[in-house]
């Protein structure tokens, strides 16, 4: 007879499945608008399922290829190959059912928003909480069907099942740098010519990089996110179990190993329970104006009454199951950590705040004192995150020693399904409001979908801080587990050790490379589409009077191709090189490599990404009249100081966060391999 409680965490994931479907359901219902509206959301359609069946067939020979390697090894078996590619078929499920909503969405909110704000936001932000849903419903039943499969054998189960969080974030890494290569080149592409060059509205049907950038926000911003989270999500109970039958025992937290086990299942179970509650808490007034303030309010409403009450059932969780209150403490210093991380990144990149409204002001002068003053405002965006993850880290092993550190992680997480639906809904309403701009509705209509495109906006940037933060307590426990796993105490890793030294430099070094890769790949993507979009412009008679149509599909191509090129280097160098680092210079180097990894990634994730997001809501202040409004000085130079942030906020900020958790996955699927050696240097 299985038991209880993962029985309970399968119920809990299929109600969140359900509930996703019926939001999905609801969201196909709504109408779609004129014959207009239809055509631009087909195009976005076609384009983004084109690049997504691309980027899939490329990945599923990574995939066979990297499971074979898995399956001769002798100390990991088929059983680790098969595993894995069950979690990259997972990750790539939820990623694509998310996307596969979004992409219908745009065009319903977008006729939605003729109706009222209310409407909009229900539509937009429903097809945003079907990926949540499904990234939690998905992420806790593939790891319950491991502990039905392999669960009666411990030592089997402790080997196999980090092999799903390794296939998750395979995927995760290609889709997320795959997806943000291909949105930022195109969001380059149209800015620089349309608003610096032309002097066009953004989301001018003349402009013949639009799509492409609609299209890239449902390949990034929702298939990558999605992937991304996902890879967070069962990482987090993975390490958690890993830590379990070693670190419950010193704790004294509880005499059963199986308890230890399963307590991250239910606590991820009530978590599902508490965002389905906290989603449909979700609204506004009918009569309310298009102001973002009322909107933040009505997500804000729904994330903390989610965290409440997911603090409540863990609480019931941890009493019920007889485990020392400590285990709750350390829940609840991650999932505290995880709405203040979102809060703190809300401050450092919303418009509603100094910081932003100082970039605003300094692109008066010119692009280099505003870029100057938002990268500056990223690097001190760290101070918050970091300090906080500190804090909950070691409240959580003061209360319950190293697996309180990777329970933290779970708590931090537990709300995922209501943190993802408001990423997700962010690029649905920026579609939707593109698709109002193309249609040539009334300003009233635009109006609306500005305030959901600005409170996606927000959204986005509050989705990636808690992205990064829960990325960097993930990491940790990941790191924890593999030192265990391999058999190193702590004492071993020694900063006096030239080994250990090594290590810390190489992982210090790891995310700068991946920047650069990444950056560089949208900066030679964002030149191809620029020399496009200018060479329509130039070429095609009547284009800028309006009378003939840009040739979209070629930007779209142009995309597709360099994204899924560029993507490759970076994914395979994430993960060949703490194998080449482990096997050459032993198990304790690669503990300080993955140190310096972490680190290194993510400060330079949480700098990247609200600077960029700072820049982006700088620019989205000036367009609202402040300091000439659109098409003044200081709209052109926040146009430049937004086309530097996007790269770094929606390609390598959090990109980083899959490359420091896939780094650590990586390193304890290997652990079995690694124990006992010591390199060859």
């Amino acid at each position: 007879m299985y038991p209880i409680p993962i029985l309970t965490a399968v119920i809990c994931g299929a109600i969140g499945l359900g509930i996703a479907g019926l939001m999905a359901r609801y969201v196909l219902k709504q109408d779609q608008g004129s014959s207009k509206i239809r055509e631009i959301s087909a195009a976005i359609k076609e384009g983004a399922l084109a690049f997504l069946g691309r980027e899939y067939r490329v990945l599923t020979i990574f995939v066979i290829v990297v499971a074979v390697v898995l399956g001769i090894v002798p100390q990991l078996g088929w059983w680790v190959s098969l595993v894995f590619a069950l979690g990259a078929v997972a990750s790539a499920m939820a990623g694509f059912i998310g996307m596969n909503i979004a992409i219908r969405a745009n065009s319903r909110t977008a006729a939605a928003a003729q109706k009222s704000l209310n409407d909009g936001l229900r539509v937009s932000f429903r097809g945003g909480a079907v990926m949540g849903l499904c990234v939690v419903g998905i992420g806790i039943i593939g790891l319950s069907v491991l502990y039905f499969v392999f669960g009666s054998d411990p030592d089997l189960f402790l080997r196999v099942i980090p092999a799903f969080g390794f296939g998750a974030s395979s995927v995760a890494i290609f889709a997320r740098v795959g997806g943000g290569i291909y949105t930022k080149a195109a969001d380059t592409g149209a800015d620089i010519v349309g608003k610096v060059e032309q002097s066009i509205p953004e989301d001018d049907p003349r402009n013949a990089a639009v799509i492409a950038d609609f299209v890239g926000d449902n390949v990034g911003d929702v298939a990558g996110m999605g992937a991304d989270l996902f890879e967070s999500y069962v990482d987090s109970i993975i390490a958690t179990m890993a830590l379990a039958a070693i670190a419950v025992f010193s704790a004294k937290l509880t005499d059963n190993t199986a308890t230890a086990w399963f307590l991250p299942m239910l606590v991820a179970a009530g978590g599902i329970i508490a965002s389905i509650i906290g989603i449909f808490a979700v609204r506004i007034g009918g009569k309310v104006a298009a102001k973002m303030g009322a909107l933040l309010n009505a997500l804000r409403r729904g994330t903390i009454l989610a965290s409440v009450l997911t603090a409540v059932f863990a609480f019931l969780v941890v009493h019920f199951m007889g485990v020392n209150i400590g285990v709750f403490w350390a829940i609840l210093a991650g999932l505290v950590a995880g709405v203040l991380i979102g809060e703190s990144t809300n401050y450092f990149t919303s418009y509603s705040y100094k910081p932003t409204l100082g970039i605003s002001d300094s692109a008066q002068t010119g692009a280099g004192t505003l870029i100057t003053r938002g990268f500056a405002n990223g690097l001190m965006s760290t101070l918050p995150p970091i300090l906080l993850v500190v804090v909950a880290m070691l409240i959580a092993y003061h209360f319950a020693d190293i697996y309180g550190i990777a329970i933290a992680g779970v708590g931090m997480l537990s709300t995922l399904g209501i943190q993802d639906a408001t990423d997700a809904y962010g690029p649905v309403a920026d579609n939707a409001g593109g698709i109002v701009e193309m249609s040539d509705l009334p300003p009233e209509v635009r109006e609306r979908t500005d305030a959901l495109d600005s409170l996606g906006n927000t959204t986005a940037a509050t989705g990636k801080g808690f992205a990064i933060g829960a990325a960097g307590l993930t990491s940790l426990a990941l790191l924890l587990a593999y030192t265990q796993a391999v058999g190193i105490q702590f004492s071993e890793i020694s900063l006096l050790d030239p080994h250990v030294i090594a290590g810390i430099l190489l992982g210090v070094m790891m995310p700068a490379i991946f920047c650069a890769l990444t950056l560089n790949a949208v900066g030679k993507t964002g030149f191809a589409i620029v020399n496009e979009v200018r060479r329509q412009f130039r070429e095609i008679k009547g284009l800028m009077e309006g009378k003939a149509k840009p040739e979209y599909g070629k930007c779209v191509d142009i995309c597709t191709r360099d994204a899924i090129k560029q993507m490759i280097l970076p994914g395979v160098l994430t993960i060949v090189v703490p194998i080449v680092v482990g096997l050459v210079l032993g198990p304790i180097a690669l503990g300080g490599f993955l140190i310096g990894a972490v680190a290194c990634g993510f400060i330079l994730a949480v700098t990247f990404a609200n600077a960029g997001g700072s820049w982006d809501n700088a620019k989205k202040w000036i367009e609202t009249g402040a300091f000439g409004g659109k098409g003044s000085a200081a709209h052109k130079a926040a146009v430049v100081g937004d086309t530097v942030g996007d790269p770094m906020k929606d390609t390598s900020g959090p990109s980083l966060n899959i490359m420091i958790k896939l780094m650590s996955i990586v390193a304890l699927v290997l652990a079995p391999v690694l124990a006992g050696t010591t390199g060859l240097l």
